[in-house]
């Protein structure tokens, strides 16, 4: 029985070997890399905000002066043409005095007419700018008799202008092949009516020219009491380092030559002396083209700095307030300057006549661009709270 159960068993044994042997092999297991690409759903919850700045670059901050709106008051008649080239203006009573460079400009080569200064009311100047008359003003011919002076060999014109009672003063430019530039100091006679002014030809002073620069010679004429100033257009470091102004009596004789401050460009006119304050203003101007005038730097301009038109300009249109001391010398004040603001079409204003008139100044110029007569009022003096 055993031996049966063992004989079974054995063959079961066998039958299980030889099934093993003949099953099919087990499948071969590989690792394969298989890129899924699929779109996941985002839900967004919130919205942060984010800022993002940049720090610019430090900029130099550019300080600018105030300047000056010229209003200016319409011409008619021979004054408006550009040719009547005005160099110097002063009062004469209340009749403001314009006078050409060459007073017979309108008149033919060769005429025996001397020509005529011209003159207009302070109460018509007053009516315009007070919005009273607005109509272009016309001035009264005043008939100008000066032969002798335009023989001087050499003659350039006349200068500038001022009064004392009915004796006018005039400088006249001359260029001549002997001396070069200079310029005379001529007295004159005005008819209390405006009838005439006459030039007295018998005593003339020769000023010689301190620069040396063409068509530059004493354009500018101060009236202090008993005494005549008179000043040289070009006081540049470069062209006029050791400036002065001459001092004349009224009988046209020379009494001595002071210090004077170097200023740059040009100095074309003076006002009277305001005998409250022995101040006095003048004209600074300087026109691209006058190379010879350039400075290295313009001490004024360093000091106050420059005004928007001017810092975009060459050129230069201001008013320098002077003073005159008691010991009879002349000062540049602590004043700053009136900076005119320039024309918007880069035209320059070659300023030659100023007078104080009322809160501020009138000014004229001579042909460039063309005749104009502006008003200038002072600046606003900020009050102290």
């Amino acid at each position: 029985m055993f031996k049966k159960k063992l004989q079974i068993l054995m063959v079961l044994l066998i039958i299980s070997m030889v099934f093993i042997s003949c099953a099919p092999p087990a499948p071969e297991t590989k690792i394969v890399e298989v890129e899924v690409t699929r779109e996941v759903p985002v839900e967004v919850t919130s919205i942060v905000e984010v800022e993002i700045t940049s720090t610019p670059a430090p900029v130099e901050e550019i300080t600018y002066a105030e300047e000056t709106a010229v209003q200016n008051i319409p011409l008619a008649g021979k004054l408006a043409d550009r040719h009547a080239e005005i160099s110097g203006m002063a009062w004469y009573g209340d009749t403001l005095i314009l006078m050409p460079q060459y007073p017979n400009f309108y008149l033919e080569e060769g005429s025996e007419d001397n020509g005529v200064i011209f003159g207009i009311a302070k109460e018509d100047l007053l009516a315009y700018l007070n919005g009273e008359n607005l109509a272009a003003l016309e001035a009264i011919e005043i008939p100008f008799f000066a032969p002798e002076a335009y023989a001087i060999e050499g003659f350039e014109g006349f200068e500038s202008i001022t009064f004392k009672e009915n004796t006018a003063y005039l400088t006249i430019e001359v260029n001549d092949m002997q001396d070069g530039m200079s310029a005379y100091l001529i007295d004159g006679e005005m008819s209390p009516d405006l009838s005439g002014l006459t030039l007295n030809p018998e005593v003339m002073t020769q000023i010689k020219s301190q620069s040396g620069v063409d068509n530059m010679s004493d354009e500018a004429i101060l009236l202090v009491g008993e005494s005549i100033l008179t000043f040289h257009e070009a006081n540049g470091v470069a062209v006029n380092k050791d400036t002065v102004f001459h001092v004349f009596g009224t009988d046209l004789s020379e009494t001595m030559t002071l210090p004077f401050v170097n200023i740059e460009y040009r100095l074309t006119d003076a006002t009277a002396l305001d005998e409250e304050t022995n101040a006095f203003w003048m004209i600074n101007y300087f026109y691209p083209g006058e190379e010879v005038l350039l400075p290295e730097v313009d001490p004024i301009a360093e000091k106050f700095y420059e005004g928007p038109t001017h810092a975009a300009s060459p050129g230069v249109e201001r008013l320098l307030e002077f003073s005159y001391t008691d010991g009879g010398g002349v000062v540049l004040t602590d004043t700053a300057p009136i900076q005119m603001q320039l024309m918007a079409d880069g035209n320059l204003r070659n300023w030659e006549g100023i007078v104080r008139f009322e809160n501020g100044f009138l000014l004229a110029t001579d042909k460039y661009p063309t005749t104009i007569l502006g008003f200038v009022p002072l600046p606003e003096v900020e009050k102290e709270e």
